[in-house]
């Protein structure tokens, strides 16, 4: 081999490694895969990939959220229908079913058309390259984001804050964002923004800009929908449910009762997740 040949087959080499680490345009990927995809960065690049193993979970399976389901429901049912919807901030106690009634609602509008991508909070700065990848495909798409929340100056706050309601590009009629947090206003409220505040001389008090600042972008979600601890009955109720899903028989729920309520008692909430995971314990054990 000449120097000539083996300087070109050092530098296509080096060309072949430079190709793998610089970011390469946002592709397809197999939509006839799944009916859900994660959106991931590898080696600096923006990648679809399928979920391979979606969660079955129905709307008939969560219990004592009936104003949160009725209301998330109707709003899926107008996107799917190319009809005006909102997008959603599911915000409240945690392990009250907020992350489950949107794979729910998946399941139950997934033959309609609708498609789920799940980004990650680091990766919504990528967010208006992802809309603009499926503006034109015929499926709706809800972007998911699950336990949102932001520290101050995080470069995802502003992506969200620009696609939702803000950029002179707006996102596609056939994509809606589902984000869910245990934060209403998404970002740390302290004590010193209180001193932000305005009184005037007859009484009226005024939020400042670092108030204004912090719910400007939950605000721009059309719809919020909240979540509430749930009561002992509630919770009891959400056991009988899962026990049931799991096969137990009605005397057998009945018997597991106070096992249920130590279970609780020991992990300190009565949440949805503390009755799911007791449910699978119980009847794993059974």
């Amino acid at each position: 081999m000449s120097s000539l040949e083996h300087l070109i087959a050092r530098a296509e080499a080096l060309l072949g490694r430079l190709e793998a680490v610089l970011p390469h345009p946002l592709t397809d990927p197999d939509w006839s895969a799944s009916i859900a995809y994660r959106y991931r960065k590898r080696g600096g690049s923006g990648v679809l990939e399928p979920v391979r193993q979606v969660g079955h979970i129905r709307l008939t399976d969560l219990k004592e959220v009936e104003p949160q389901k009725e209301r998330l429901v109707r709003n899926t049912a107008q996107f799917v229908a190319g009809k005006p919807a909102n997008n959603v901030l599911l915000t409240g106690a945690r392990g009250t079913g907020k992350s489950s009634l949107i794979k729910a609602c998946l399941n139950q509008f997934s033959g309609q058309g609708l498609r789920l991508i799940e980004v990650d909070k680091a990766d919504l700065v990528d967010l208006p390259d992802l809309v603009d990848r499926v503006a034109a495909r015929p499926e709706r798409f809800i972007v998911y984001c699950d336990d949102l929340s932001f520290d101050e100056g995080e470069p995802g706050y502003k992506a969200l804050k620009s696609i939702l309601d803000g950029s002179v590009s707006q996102a596609s009629d056939n994509v809606l964002i589902y984000a869910t947090s245990n934060r209403r206003h998404l970002l740390p409220e302290y004590m010193k923004d209180n001193l932000s505040y305005t009184h005037t001389e007859d009484g009226e008090v005024h939020p400042g800009e670092v108030i204004e600042e912090k719910i400007s972008l939950s605000e721009r979600f059309g719809l919020w929908v909240s979540f509430y601890p749930f009561t002992q009955a509630e919770y009891l109720a959400i056991v009988a449910q899962w026990l049931r899903h799991f096969g137990v028989d009605e005397a057998g729920i009945v018997a597991a009762r106070q096992d249920s309520l130590v279970w609780a008692l020991e992990r300190g909430s009565r949440s949805g997740r503390v009755a799911y995971q007791f449910a699978r314990d119980h009847a794993g054990r059974a």
